[in-house]
């Protein structure tokens, strides 16, 4: 394991445009903590972002987790780019020649991606204990460490996420193509979900969510749901609007299993596109 990593942080140091947008990616994870001197106007008074209580723990390790879960764009290009120059630079063909197995090619591949979102889960769980401590109302130890299963959320989506990268970068070989072809599969899955599902077959918010669930997409976003509607000043102006906004945000099992079976069709899949090729 540590010799296919050593070969692959080898060729992502030498990688230019890799390492500006791993350091790009950590950089704006980062900017998270800005979001704290954020202020605006509400009936003439100045309110601050972080006295809403984003900060506030054990509220911050999903939101944290939620918005760190959108940048994870930046480290897939890092991701797709790493498998499209094996095959044009045909550093992928010297490797086997050298004696490196197809599926020790992919392991390495694959153990980057795990690094890759340890190291990122490590730096969420860093900056949100330094903004929890510094903004929060309660730090007790008890109500710092609840929630903390966003973090393997987060983790787990990253790997995934990462994984379907690999998956497309070795089916259409081309990092231009394989990102592509990524965002258009999300558009599919929106395109299943709402017209299809909720206007055509006309299905109810239940079961359309229930069969969408099993979609790659779909399934790595439900690991972490959106947070703002658990925020205080939400409830509360929802209350006075009678409006029902009540959401499950927990991090379930059921979930956590689909995304986990996701992982091995991406990996298994990529697998056999390299057995099946010549190359």
């Amino acid at each position: 394991m540590l010799q296919l990593l050593d070969i692959e942080f080898h060729k992502l140091k030498y990688s230019r445009s890799s390492k500006i947008l791993a350091i790009t990616y950590f950089v704006i994870l980062s900017f998270i903590a800005l979001i704290a001197s954020i202020e605006f106007n509400l009936g003439g008074n100045k309110i601050l972002i972080a006295d809403l209580g984003i900060f506030n723990f054990p509220y911050i390790w999903h939101f944290n987790t939620y918005v760190a879960g959108m940048m994870k764009f930046f480290l897939a290009i890092v991701i797709v780019s790493m498998i499209s120059s094996e095959y044009s630079n045909r550093t992928l063909k010297q490797n086997l020649i050298d004696g490196l197995s197809k599926k020790e090619f992919l392991l390495s591949k694959v153990y980057t991606v795990i690094v890759f979102s340890l190291f990122s889960t490590l730096f969420i769980f860093i900056l949100t204990l330094i903004l929890g401590y510094s903004f929060s109302d309660f730090t007790e130890f008890s109500i710092v460490t609840k929630d903390m299963e966003f973090l393997f959320a987060y983790f787990l989506k990253l790997v995934a996420f990462f994984s379907f990268c690999i998956f497309l970068a070795v089916l259409v070989k081309r990092s231009a193509f394989a990102l592509g072809f990524l965002l258009i599969w999300w558009i599919i899955e929106n395109i299943i979900h709402w017209p299809i599902m909720r206007g055509y077959f006309r299905l109810s918010e239940t079961t359309s969510d229930n069969i969408m669930q099993f979609f790659p997409l779909e399934s790595m976003s439900n690991l972490i749901n959106q947070p703002i509607t658990r925020l205080d000043l939400i409830k509360s102006a929802a209350s006075q609007l009678q409006a029902d906004i009540a959401f499950d945000y927990a991090v379930h099992g059921y979930e956590i299993a689909i995304v986990c079976v996701w992982i091995f069709l991406f990996i298994y899949g990529s697998y056999s596109l390299l057995k099946k090729r010549d190359l």
